[in-house]
């Protein structure tokens, strides 16, 4: 696929359903035209593994997720050898040349790829989502840093396998810790903050179906006035999505029209025992005040 101009990748990710703004298409843009990963770096729910489903529907490709946790290896995350099928082919070969039985074994045909090597060996390019890297171990990030240098890996039994296509690779961080400067120089940065009133509101336009635009820009100011609160979890933009459409399953076209369903429906934004226990109708009848 050629290379999109910001103005370009803007339309095509609105058309998938995501609304950047001017800097993450710079950046998409950049990302392009260098064949470099981005990070993308914010708090939990701002929109970042959202980035890279939209990625994948704009350049029509398959989204490849490595999901990061505490303990992740290469095995999980590279590839693996099918050791039952291993065992059985080794018993159904016994008393055959021991050599070959290896080379039988140590195939393809008993190799479970996992997602970084799958992301390199697609005829065409996918999207590589490495998802939540800072909670992966510094020795995975170490890991990690000759995949994103030269797109390929070494299997000891097969050798180096170099990328068939560059994928797309979006990396993401909550920022829990601070990732090693090496990762930081092979990428390309961007930060994501949780949208303004308009950006958001055009989101729930975007994404949800019978929502009017007096109710998405209400819903928008209401959410960014429950941000400002003192809250254990703030609300992301999925947590909008939810009560959007909860809201619109309920008829309600108006905030003002119907302030109970409002306040016993904001369970769809807190997530915890302390944040919903602040929200009183109280709170909730100050901040729908604020809305116009």
């Amino acid at each position: 696929m050629n290379t999109l101009s910001r103005p370009e990748i803007g339309e095509r990710l609105a058309s998938a359903g995501y609304i950047a703004d001017r800097d993450l298409s710079v950046a998409l843009s950049l990302m392009q035209m260098l064949s470099r990963p981005l990070l993308l770096e914010g708090e939990a729910g701002v929109g970042k593994t959202a980035v890279a489903y939209a990625i994948a529907a704009v350049h029509e490709t398959e989204l490849i997720r490595l999901q990061c946790y505490e303990g992740l290896d290469q095995s999980a995350a590279l590839y693996e050898w099918n050791y039952q099928r291993q065992l059985l082919a080794i018993q159904a070969r016994q008393g055959q040349d021991a050599g070959g039985v290896e080379d039988e074994v140590f195939s393809e045909k008993y190799l479970m790829e996992r997602p970084l090597l799958a992301a390199i060996r697609q005829q065409k390019a996918p999207v590589l989502l490495i998802d939540e890297i800072d909670r992966a171990d510094e020795e995975f990030e170490a890991f990690l840093l000759e995949l994103l240098s030269d797109f390929q890996v070494s299997i000891p039994e097969l050798g180096t396998i170099t990328a068939v296509t560059i994928p797309h690779v979006v990396l993401t961080s909550n920022g829990t810790r601070e990732l090693s400067d090496a990762l930081r120089r092979r990428c390309l940065y961007h930060h994501i903050d949780y949208p303004d009133v308009e950006r958001e509101a055009r989101i729930i336009l975007a994404r949800i179906e019978g929502a009017g635009a007096v109710l998405a820009l209400q819903i928008a100011r209401m959410v960014e006035g429950i941000r400002k609160e003192e809250l254990r979890k703030v609300p992301g933009v999925a947590e909008t999505l939810d009560w959007a459409a909860v809201l619109v399953g309920l008829d309600i076209a108006d905030l003002k029209d119907d302030p109970e369903a409002v306040h016993e429906t904001l369970a769809c934004l807190l997530k915890t025992r302390e944040d919903k226990a602040r929200f009183r109708r109280e709170v909730t009848e100050r901040l729908l005040g604020r809305v116009a």
